[in-house]
Order: C-alpha cells, then sequence, then structure tokens
C-alpha cells in the first residue's frame, strides 16, 4: 500500500465534500491532527475509521486503501493486494488493542468516575461528621461495588471492541 497516495486519496476526498480537517475529524472521531498525519501519508487510518470514511464518500474500503477509485476489474485485484497487505502490515497485538480500549473506556467515561468518588467521600465525611461508623464502613463498601461496576463495564467494552472489532469510532 502506498500511503502517501491513499493520503492524497482521502484529502481529495474531503475537499469534495467540502470539509476542513477539523470538520472532517470530528465526523470520524480524530483530531485535525491525526487527519493532516493520514493526508500526507504518515499513518494509515485505522480499519474502524476507514469504514466511517467508506460511508461518508461512498466508496468501498478497498478504493481507499488503494488511493483510487476502481472498475470491477480493478477492484477484483486491488481487494486481494490489500487484503494481504493488511495482514503482512497489522502491527497491533491482542494486548494493544486490550491496552487502548481500556484507555478509551476509562476517557470516555471519567465524569461518571468522578461523580461517584466525590459521593464515595461525601459518604465517608458524612459518617465521620455524624461519628457513625456504620455510614463509614457503607463508603467502604460503596467503593468496592463501584470498582467492581467499573472493571466490569470497562471490561465488557473491551471485549466486545478488541475481540469482535464491533468498535464505532
Amino acid at each position: 500500500m502506498d500511503m502517501i497516495k491513499i493520503g492524497k486519496f482521502i484529502a481529495q476526498l474531503r475537499k469534495e465534500q467540502g470539509l476542513t480537517q477539523e470538520q472532517f475529524g470530528e465526523k470520524i472521531g480524530v483530531t485535525n491532527k491525526t487527519v493532516s498525519r493520514w493526508e500526507t501519508g504518515n499513518y494509515l487510518p485505522p480499519a474502524d475509521a476507514l469504514l466511517i470514511m467508506s460511508e461518508l464518500f461512498g466508496i468501498s474500503v478497498n478504493e481507499l486503501l488503494s488511493g483510487q477509485r476502481l472498475n470491477d476489474e480493478e477492484y477484483k485485484q486491488a481487494a486481494e493486494e490489500n487484503l494481504t497487505q493488511a495482514i503482512k502490515s497489522s502491527s497491533f497485538t491482542l494486548k494493544d488493542k486490550i491496552e487502548f480500549f481500556k484507555k478509551k473506556w476509562l476517557k470516555e467515561h471519567i465524569a461518571i468516575m468522578i461523580f461517584i468518588g466525590v459521593c464515595i467521600i461525601g459518604v465517608f465525611v458524612a459518617g465521620l461528621f455524624l461519628e457513625n461508623a456504620f455510614v463509614c464502613y457503607g463508603a467502604f463498601l460503596l467503593l468496592i461495588a463501584s470498582h467492581c461496576w467499573r472493571n466490569n463495564t470497562m471490561m465488557t467494552y473491551v471485549e466486545k471492541n478488541a475481540y469482535e472489532g464491533t468498535e464505532k469510532a
């Protein structure tokens, strides 16, 4: 795959849609700097971004990976070449994917985590203020329950996305 050719093609398609790099990035869920890196050929967009671009531009993923629009005959040839190249150049291990989706989940749920933490601290402080040990123990139980909830929901999200590849940027 020619990453510079792919990047120029993405830039061309984006401009045909009348989108700035920032607007395009918002539609895909990335920053304008990431779009710039794709368009200059420094990085290849991940598979989920390619799927979104395919829908947005009304072209196939094979056309994106080929860096040009393809007719039927070219499409068949490009499909095999692109698949072979993708398998050979894949650098993400399962461990990398798991770490990526853990960080993404935590980033998306940081507000909830802060709110839960504030509530737990509030219950604990109330227990100290009221001099009630049971309320303090309740705060400790809330801490354990929230940790279990966080770990369970995060791992469900990670498994869904890292193993099945169903993530929608």
